[in-house]
């Protein structure tokens, strides 16, 4: 499986009031590993950046000012998430970003779903992790990832971390690939694992006296006697096994 894990930064915080994406930041994983190769661009918005989102990115007009605009790269951002799914955080907020940036080039380019599909961690995180803080910051704390360089935001930098985050929040899931001897490296750790063909082994036979058999027998009685029900069947509940 292609993913991408993917953030932007932005003008301000409401797309309807013609906020625009300012910064673009992708990480690609094949079979939850990262490949090393990445997207990563800033874009001229042709409008201020608000106050407020200055603070949390440190993105300035004047440093934009000389960045290609969106419609120049749109055609590398389609190509590098094509037949991906991306993972982004806040799924919505990003996408619909990146959906209006899209619309403003007309009906060629489609949408954000046309050409990929969408995973939010950020609802993965809180169906997990239920009334607690889910940020990408206190995700970082809990999985102990190291986020100390995060001074500000950035898109290439939270997408990175992004990466790391969802690959623990999501440990067990990824499907593990076997080698001939049998090893396989579980989701980029040092861990292994062994597959064992028992179809064709002999298994033990343990013969059990009769009164070791009654005994089991009282013991079953007993737990039923006491819960209701048990769990394990009977001497002549297993003939038909």
């Amino acid at each position: 499986m292609r993913q991408v894990v993917l953030d932007t930064e932005t003008t301000g915080l409401d797309v309807r009031r013609g906020h625009r994406v300012i910064e673009i930041g992708c990480v690609e994983l094949i079979e939850r590993r990262p490949t090393g190769r990445h997207f990563h661009c800033y874009l001229n918005p042709e409008r201020d950046i608000e106050a407020g989102a200055q603070q949390v990115h440190g993105l300035s007009t004047e440093f934009l000012s000389d960045k290609p605009l969106f419609a120049e790269l749109a055609d590398d951002f389609i190509d590098f998430i094509r037949d991906a799914e991306l993972v982004i955080h806040n799924a919505d907020f990003d996408v619909g970003f990146l959906d209006a940036e899209l619309d403003r080039m007309g009906p060629s380019h489609g949408r954000v779903a046309d050409h990929a599909a969408v995973c939010d961690s950020l609802a993965m995180a809180r169906e997990r992790f239920p009334g607690q803080r889910n940020s990408l910051d206190a995700l970082c704390r809990r999985f102990e990832i190291d986020n100390s360089h995060r001074e500000l935001h950035g898109a290439l930098l939270d997408a990175q971390l992004l990466a790391e985050v969802f690959l623990a929040l999501t440990a067990g899931q990824g499907a593990f690939e076997f080698d001939g001897s049998g090893d396989a490296a579980i989701d980029g750790t040092q861990a292994a694992q062994r597959r064992v063909d028992f179809s064709s082994a002999a298994l033990p036979q343990v013969l059990v006296s009769e009164r070791e058999r009654e005994a089991h027998q009282a013991r079953l009685a007993a737990i039923r006697k006491v819960s209701g029900v048990c769990l394990w069947p009977s001497t002549g509940e297993l003939a038909d096994d």
